[in-house]
This record gives structure tokens, C-alpha cells and sequence, in this order.
């Protein structure tokens, strides 16, 4: 029989304190660090965006100058997109896949911290341009906006430069999960045995490595025209005009899927948790999650169907939209397949899943308009598609995100969060959220221009901009109910002792100790099927 010794993987040395984080190489480690840095640069983002809304809250408003406003809301894109929404994924991912693989560590754990040190790096950086004149040409950063012609502070190259680092750091990040997931799955997990959770990042893992490369030599060659005096981007020297948005929304579109579909596998992972019955439809879910991966390609193209696009390639790119929402629809009604006769427990995390399916299907909808040509003729930057973003983006990614926190916190912390508080938070920012973005469906509809730092003594306009504001900050009440839960149960440690199984889930993350030790698991458990801790 193999002594424990010859089972457990010698201890690396060991630190203490601050040193212990700044040197790890443990994936649980560089998961939390992950999870605390994108969701402090997310509260960030939370700040400017109570900033625009206030500014909108009544017609030509003061709170902040046409310049500021530029600023505020091209950082809060940057930040909620390459600073929030995507690494936070990749923070679950990073503490999740080898508990569910039933891996030790990832592949590559060195790789693994540079991909956070970079992540962290790059965020400076971007932030640093708040010091040196702050970035203005929105969080797409269109040229000529963004060239030094018209934007010629020092804060739009940091702004660049950052996010070169952010592109690295994913692209690192994303073939060490896809590396992990090839060579570390425990024996007997198939590919048909792989959670769901663990589906989606590895698709997700696909799409950053293919799209990413995009930006970031985007972003160079943009950099060498506003440093070096290239003419990558100068249409005078005879340089394509739509040259940078083919480059970024090749890269764009599938993005707003690798900023989803991780949210995706968190939703197929807590829902049949909750409704106490297995996953209708796992193949059909896994499968359309490749569909989408692929499809995302196809689609980029209605992002400029005002921008002088030939019609032969706009009807192709319309198609490819409406095709595009089918494997999304698939996994709706394998959700609701899912809950549809279960014994439905109502906890925070299955609320925020259930949340997630009505704020993400609107979102839904409102995209079916604008991928046909003449809407997003009628529709294109106007608030309708500020609204259909955020439903999207906000309602989608960042429901799952605070769904994928009520539960696998318990794991990661071995203490429970208040129920109490955290339905108040769920409902709360549910109805924020809708008394926020849904009136601008309507703004959109009568006009009303999305970056616009001011606008008409409009009746109309003026009472759903000021109702949108008091939504966003009841929003911010449920953050702060949020944080106000974590100190308490977290922190203070107030909150009820977790066990290893308090949801009685089946995925292997559930057979280790909550938080599980530095090794994982004392001996590598074997699978047979998809629901291994139902074994048996």
C-alpha cells in the first residue's frame, strides 16, 4: 500500500504573511488574488459609472465637464470589459478547474502567477493614465479618435500600452487552462464526463487565444503610429478607414462571448445543484457551447453596418447573427428543462441563476434587433444599444459572477454568507438593474444618443434618465450589502462553518475539505461517470 508520503507532493517552501501571496504558485492562491483584485477594479468601474449616471440624472447636467465625462466613460468600459468581467472568469477558473479535474495544481503554475502579475501590471498601467491625461476616445478607441492627432495626452498611450499587457496576460493565462484540461483530467474523466463549468472555460480558453492576438497587435501598431509616426491608421498616407474596427471587433465579438460563456458554466453547474435533478441536455449544452465558439467569428461584421459596409457582406453578417442564437437558445431550454419539475431550493445562488435567465434572454431579444441591417440602421448609437449591452454584459456575466460567489464561496473560505443578506442583495440589485437599463430601450427608440454628456430640456428624456439613476444607485446599496456580507461572514468569520459538501453538489470540487489543502486531494480520485460523488 503507497505511504501518504509517497501520495502527497512534497511541500514547496514556505512563506508567511504578504510574502506567501506575492510568491505563490499555489492555483487556489492565484484564484482568490484573482477573484479580490478584478472585483476591487470592478467597484472601480461601479464608481464611474454612479458618476455618468449622476451627470445624466437631468438635462445638461454639471456634475461633470464634456471632458470628464469622455474620460468616465471610457474607463468604465475598459474597466468593467478588460479589467472585471474577463479575468474575474478567469480567477473562478483558476481555483475551480483542477478541484474539478481532480488536478493538483494547473499545468503550468509559474506561468499561471505571471498571467495574474501581469493582470495586476496592466491595470496599473491603464489606471496610471488618470495621472497624465486621461484616455477619452471610448473603451473601443476608434481612429481617428484615438490617434495623437486628436488625442494627443500621454494617458491614451498608457491606456494602449495597459492593455497590450491585459492581452498577454490572458493569452498566458488561457493556454495554461487549456493545457491543464488536456493533460490533468483525473482518471476515467472523459471528455463527456468534464463539468460543465469546465466546458465553458475551455472554450472560452480557445476563443482568448485566437481573438486576443488581435487587439494586442492592434494596439502596438496603433501605438507606433501616435510614438514612432508610422501610418498604420493615417488615411491621408493611404490607410484603410475601417482598418482598426475590422482588427478590433474580429477580436470584440468574440469577446462578448468569452465574457459570457464561463457564466454559462456556472449556471449549468448551480442549476441542477438547486433543483436537486441532473442537467437535462448535457451534451446539447456542451456541444453549443463549441457552436458558439465558432460562430463568434462570423458575427463580428454588425458592429458596422452603419460604417459603409457592401451589401452582399451585410446580409451574409445579418444570417450569421440570427444563426448565432440558436445554440444560445439551446441552452436556455436546456436550462429551464433543467428547473422544470425539480424541488427547487431558493437559495442566493440559484436566485441570481434565475435572475440571470430573464436579464440575459432580454438581452437576447434586443441583439435579434440589432443584428438586422435596417434596426441597427435606425438604432445604432442610440441607448438602445447601451441597454442591450448591459443586459448582455451586467444582467449576464455579472448575475453568474455573483451566483458563481454565493457558491463556491463556501469552498474556497470554509464559511458560509448570510442568507438573509444575500437575498436582499439579489432583489435589490435585480431591481436596480431593471429600473436602470430598461427605460433606455425606450431613450433609444426616441433618439437619444449614447456618450452624450448632456441633452434637451426634454420631458421624456429627462424623468427616465433620472428614474435610470435612482436605479443605479440602488444598485450600488446592493453592492454594498454585498461587501457588508463578506466582512461579516467572511472576514469576521460570523458566518456558519461550511463542511466540504453544504450544497450537496456531485462535481469533484465537493470531495476535498472547504478550503481544500495545498495539494488538493491525497490521492487522485478516479471517475466514472459524470456525477462522480453520486457513485455508487
Amino acid at each position: 500500500m503507497a505511504t501518504l508520503e509517497r501520495v502527497i507532493p512534497v511541500q514547496r517552501t514556505r512563506y508567511t504573511g504578504l510574502l506567501e501571496w506575492i510568491t505563490t504558485i499555489d492555483h487556489k492562491k492565484i484564484g482568490i488574488l484573482y477573484l479580490g483584485t478584478t472585483f476591487m477594479f470592478f467597484l472601480f468601474g461601479g464608481l464611474l459609472a454612479l458618476g455618468i449616471r449622476t451627470q445624466l440624472a437631468t438635462p445638461d447636467g454639471t456634475f461633470l465637464t464634456a471632458q470628464e465625462y469622455d474620460a468616465a466613460f471610457t474607463m468604465h468600459g475598459t474597466t468593467m470589459i478588460f479589467l472585471a468581467v474577463v479575468p474575474i472568469f478567469t480567477g473562478f477558473a483558476n481555483y475551480i478547474v483542477p478541484l474539478q479535474l481532480g488536478a493538483r495544481d494547473m499545468a503550468f503554475p509559474r506561468l499561471n502567477a505571471l498571467s495574474y502579475w501581469l493582470l495586476l501590471a496592466g491595470g496599473i498601467v491603464v489606471y496610471s493614465a488618470f495621472i497624465f491625461g486621461p484616455p477619452a476616445a471610448g473603451w473601443t478607441s476608434y481612429v481617428p479618435l484615438s490617434t495623437a492627432q486628436y488625442s494627443p495626452q500621454l494617458g491614451q498611450d498608457l491606456w494602449i500600452l495597459g492593455l497590450t499587457v491585459l492581452g498577454f496576460s490572458s493569452i498566458f493565462g488561457a493556454l495554461n487552462l487549456i493545457v491543464t484540461i488536456f493533460a490533468l483530467r483525473a482518471p476515467g474523466m472523459t471528455f463527456h464526463r468534464l463539468t460543465l463549468f469546465i466546458w465553458s472555460v475551455l472554450v472560452t480558453s480557445f476563443l482568448l487565444v485566437l481573438a486576443m492576438p488581435f487587439l494586442t497587435v492592434a494596439g502596438v501598431i496603433l501605438l507606433f503610429d501616435r510614438i514612432a509616426g508610422t501610418s498604420f491608421f493615417a488615411v491621408k498616407e493611404g490607410a484603410d478607414p475601417l482598418l482598426w474596427q475590422f482588427l478590433f471587433w474580429f477580436f470584440g465579438h468574440p469577446e462578448v462571448y468569452i465574457m459570457i460563456l464561463p457564466g454559462f458554466g456556472i449556471i449549468s453547474e448551480i442549476l441542477p445543484v438547486f433543483s436537486r435533478k441532473p442537467i437535462f441536455g448535457y451534451k446539447m449544452i456542451a456541444y453549443s457551447s463549441t457552436a458558439i465558439g465558432f460562430l463568434s467569428f462570423s458575427v463580428f461584421v454588425h458592429h458596422m453596418f452603419v460604417a459603409g459596409i457592401d451589401t452582399p457582406l451585410q446580409v451574409f453578417f445579418m444570417a450569421s447573427t440570427m444563426l448565432i442564437a440558436v445554440p444560445t437558445g439551446v441552452k436556455i431550454f436546456s436550462w429551464l428543462g433543467t428547473i422544470w419539475g425539480g424541488s427547487l431550493r431558493f437559495k442566493t445562488a440559484m436566485l441570481f441563476a434565475l435572475g440571470f435567465l430573464a436579464t440575459f434572454t432580454i438581452g437576447g431579444i434586443s441583439g435579434v434587433f440589432l443584428g438586422s441591417v435596417p434596426n441597427d440602421f435606425q438604432l445604432s448609437d442610440t441607448y438602445y444599444v447601451v441597454a442591450h449591452i448591459h443586459y448582455v454584459l451586467m444582467g449576464g456575466a455579472m448575475f453568474t459572477v455573483f451566483a458563481g460567489l454565493y457558491y463556491w464561496l463556501p469552498k474556497i473560505t470554509g464559511r458560509m454568507l448570510s442568507e438573509k443578506l444575500g437575498q436582499l442583495h439579489f432583489f435589490l440589485m435585480f431591481i436596480g438593474f431593471n429600473i436602470t437599463f430598461f427605460p433606455m430601450h425606450q431613450l433609444g427608440l426616441e433618439g437619444m444618443p449614447r456618450r452624450t454628456y448632456h441633452y434637451p430640456q426634454s420631458p421624456e428624456w429627462g424623468t427616465l434618465n433620472f428614474i435610470e439613476t435612482i436605479g443605479a444607485y440602488i444598485m450600488a446599496v446592493a453592492i454594498l450589502i454585498f461587501l457588508y456580507n463578506f466582512l461579516t461572514s467572511i472576514v469576521l468569520k460570523r458566518g456558519r462553518v461550511a463542511g466540504d459538501d453544504p450544497w450537496e453538489g456531485d462535481t469533484l470540487e465537493w470531495a476535498t475539505s472547504s478550503p481544500p489543502p495545498e495539494y488538493n486531494f491525497a490521492r487522485i480520485p478516479a471517475v466514472h461517470s459524470a456525477r462522480p460523488l453520486k457513485e455508487g
